[in-house]
């Protein structure tokens, strides 16, 4: 029983076969069915960390699987593959509680990022790295912290493992074995996160095909990871905190008020006090998430943990006999990361991709030149020269990514360590300013 392999449902034999090799020779553990009804036999032997299921299939279909899946495992993962012609289905879909889909066709990339960004994500590391003294007193603070039953807040940078950190705290409570829910509030359109919170019954709004639990209740008795939170609009916020200070919740179309037994973990890449004064985020519901709070270092902060997470990372790609050199290990040393661990986590499978034996020198890594120097203090605001060509290097940055990634704008914000949100933000200011903008291509590695 593992809950980090996949299970592939798919009544194409030949694209079963595909997306099962595919994912097996990326060392992701998967097993496959030809309908819903295998799955769900499956799902009774074996727990399963992800469910990629396709939408059209006879008798039973992707979304109905989907419902029945929901009702039994409300705590396993669900991904959509889906035609061009029924994304529609896939977007309502979402509403029952599908935690992502994919348009076919696809590249074989796309499948295997998705598949170890999913596990990944609930995935529970034996011990976080911590060799920093830093790093030593941020852990020993959250396992003080795990042993209360209070909100948590956890701010840090994009990609210093805010949500690693949030399954550590929840695996050293006392809901350690309940239910652990986590959604990103910057991932989902505003319209659908209402109803993926509060949940919502039949016939609410159109494409509500069933009464559909939501996140709290789905965590009900457990914790529930509120991802950068700080992307929520305002008016959601409100009702958030109504949530958080009745206990209670209300399904969309519904008056009935259900109880609540969960613990809240929410997290930021902002400084939400600072959010706070600039009127982005409401502050009662900021001194209600604020009970215990933990902010997390850079990784340029603490240095001392670089090495033993290019190990593990080495380790997670199958590359464990691989090394650095000496010249490999000085260059990490000195880079600035400003990606976090996550930037870091890449740099190292690109380098065990790319190197030939079992020697990686810095060449193969590629970091480039990163100063640590800090920049001189500006004491105007005369130098508009400095300010026109950072952001013009940020343009380059973000447009180089997306061509990258071959216009996918999810793959793309992850990279570049920013929400989905600030990079739709960016990009419609790329427009406005008569740039082009990347599209997705249509790749058919894999495909219907």
């Amino acid at each position: 029983m593992s809950e980090q392999k996949v299970l592939i449902v798919e009544d194409d034999a030949a694209l079963r076969d595909a997306l099962l090799d595919t994912l097996s020779a990326a060392g992701i553990a998967a097993d496959a069915v030809g309908d819903a009804g295998g799955a769900l036999l499956r799902l009774e032997q074996e727990r399963f960390g992800l469910v990629i299921s396709d939408v059209h299939m006879p008798k039973v279909d992707g979304v109905e699987l989907l419902i029945a899946i929901k009702r039994r495992w409300s705590e396993v993962p669900v991904v959509l593959m889906t035609a061009y012609a029924t994304v529609s289905k896939a977007v309502a879909a979402m509403r029952e509680g599908a935690i992502d889909y994919i348009v076919k066709p696809f590249d074989a990339a796309q499948l295997i990022d998705l598949a170890r960004r999913q596990l990944a994500s609930r995935a529970v590391p034996e011990e976080l790295i911590a060799e920093d003294p830093e790093s030593r007193r941020v852990l020993a603070l959250a396992t003080r912290i795990a042993q209360s039953d209070a909100t948590v807040l956890l701010t840090g940078a994009s990609g210093t493992g805010k949500e690693v950190y949030a399954r550590y705290i929840r695996a050293r409570s006392a809901r350690a074995q309940a239910p652990f829910v986590a959604i990103n509030c910057a991932a989902i359109p505003d319209n659908l996160l209402e109803a993926t919170l509060f949940g919502h019954e039949r016939g609410a709004f159109t494409g509500a095909l069933s009464t559909h639990a939501g996140k709290f209740e789905q965590a009900q008795g457990g914790t529930l990871l509120l991802d950068e939170i700080s992307e929520m609009d305002m008016g959601l916020q409100a009702k958030i905190l109504r949530v958080l200070q009745e206990r209670e919740v209300e399904r969309v179309g519904s008056s009935r008020t259900i109880a609540l037994d969960v613990r809240v973990i929410a997290t930021s890449n902002r400084d939400l006090a600072g959010e706070v004064k600039l009127g982005r985020f409401r502050g009662d519901l900021y001194y209600r998430l604020n009970v215990m709070s933990l902010q997390l270092p850079d990784l340029a902060q603490r240095r001392g943990d670089i090495l033993p997470l290019t190990r593990r990372a080495l380790h997670a790609c199958g590359r464990g006999e691989a090394q650095f050199s000496a010249s490999a290990q000085a260059a990490l040393l000195a880079h600035s990361w400003p990606g976090n661990v996550r930037e870091l986590t890449n740099a190292v499978q690109r380098a065990a991709l790319l190197c030939n034996g079992e020697v990686i020198d810095a060449q193969t890594l590629g970091l480039g030149e990163s100063p640590q120097a800090p920049a001189p203090v500006m004491t105007d605001r005369t130098d508009a020269g400095l300010d026109h060509d950072l952001k013009e290097r940020e343009r380059e940055l973000i447009l180089h990514t997306l061509r990258q990634t071959a216009g996918s704008r999810k793959l793309a914000a992850e990279r570049l360590g920013i929400s989905a949100r600030t990079l739709r933000h960016k990009l419609q200011q790329f427009k406005a300013a008569g740039l082009a903008v990347p599209r997705a291509r249509e790749i058919t590695l894999i495909e219907a």
